[in-house]
């Protein structure tokens, strides 16, 4: 069973998972400079396409008792619990431990090319796997896969059950427009090995035509993958790279995120032109002194997805 497959065999079952958080508009007018010359637009995932808590993914949630609530679903989900301290307690609390650990452990590896590492939420699991089965933890091969298709899926339920995601208002319909302009998309993240899976499902419920016909397959770059996540540059040299392949300069690329520093500072820097997603407070980062430094500045701002098109005509 792949990811996909597992996610839509989650939606057979009577599952209660957390809903996103209501978008809250922030004050904010839209700057809808026109940019013919743009050739690709590349798109932030959560707090851009993707409405999620806090305007990212969390590996722990500042809300214990929502953390101890994922922890404690996944502890049942998986038959995790006769593999774990017997000791009195709430599962959640020895799975926090378990997986705490680990997490800290990870991000501890050094990375001598990386100044900002980032860690996959699989291996996170998969090590608490790993550890679980020298106490004899068994799981239906047949139907998760091996440890790491298991540990992908585990990671998958862990995040659905610690956050909740669903694309924001006129995603489908931006993603449609910039198709329909004869533009090229793409995909430049802090993300997981299920962030495309949210993402996919999330479009599907705007009823949005095949992503991959969206979206480009060879133009995802995702911190997963890359090893790096934002303000990192790798992320965008690796895009900049694939698309210089094609004769497209960075000056002809449009990335669109919101949060200024972490995201399109570092576009900005490699001579990429910028687009700040100001449609929620939950996820726009970006203060007026930011706003107004050329170093930082945004060269158009949207309150509403849809309004891309505008920069494109």
């Amino acid at each position: 069973m792949s990811l996909e497959q597992y996610a839509e065999y989650l939606d057979t079952r009577e599952l209660i998972w957390p809903a996103p958080p209501k978008p809250k508009p922030p004050k904010a007018k839209p700057k809808l400079a026109v940019m013919p010359h743009v050739r690709v637009v590349t798109w932030n995932l959560y707090g851009t396409l993707l409405n999620i808590f806090d305007g990212q993914l969390l590996f722990e949630h500042p809300q214990k008792f929502v953390m101890d609530i994922a922890l404690d679903k996944t502890v049942q989900e998986f038959k995790m619990w006769g593999s774990m301290s017997r000791k009195p307690g709430q599962p959640s609390e020895y799975m926090g431990e378990i997986y705490r650990r680990v997490l800290t452990e990870l991000r501890m590896v050094p990375s001598p090319t990386e100044k900002y590492p980032e860690v996959q939420s699989e291996r996170i699991w998969e090590e608490v796997v790993k550890k679980l089965q020298k106490k004899d933890y068994k799981y239906d091969v047949g139907f998760f896969g091996s440890v790491t298709e298991l540990s992908r899926k585990i990671a998958y339920f862990f995040h659905a059950s610690l956050q909740g995601t669903g694309c924001y208002d006129g995603a489908a319909q931006a993603l449609e427009a910039v198709k329909q302009a004869g533009r090229k998309q793409g995909l430049i993240a802090d993300a997981q090995s299920f962030s495309f899976v949210q993402l996919k499902r999330g479009l599907a419920k705007q009823n949005s035509g095949d992503i991959d016909l969206l979206i480009d397959r060879d133009l995802r770059a995702f911190s997963c993958d890359v090893g790096g996540k934002k303000p990192s540059e790798r992320l965008f040299k690796q895009m900049l790279t694939q698309l210089a392949s094609q004769g497209i300069a960075p000056a002809q690329v449009l990335h669109v995120g919101s949060r200024l520093l972490l995201d399109l500072a570092p576009a900005k820097k490699l001579s990429m032109r910028t687009a700040l997603f100001a449609g929620d407070k939950g996820s726009v980062d970006a203060t007026p002194e930011q706003l107004k430094n050329p170093a930082t500045r945004p060269d158009a701002m949207l309150t509403a997805l849809p309004q891309i098109v505008e920069l494109l005509s």
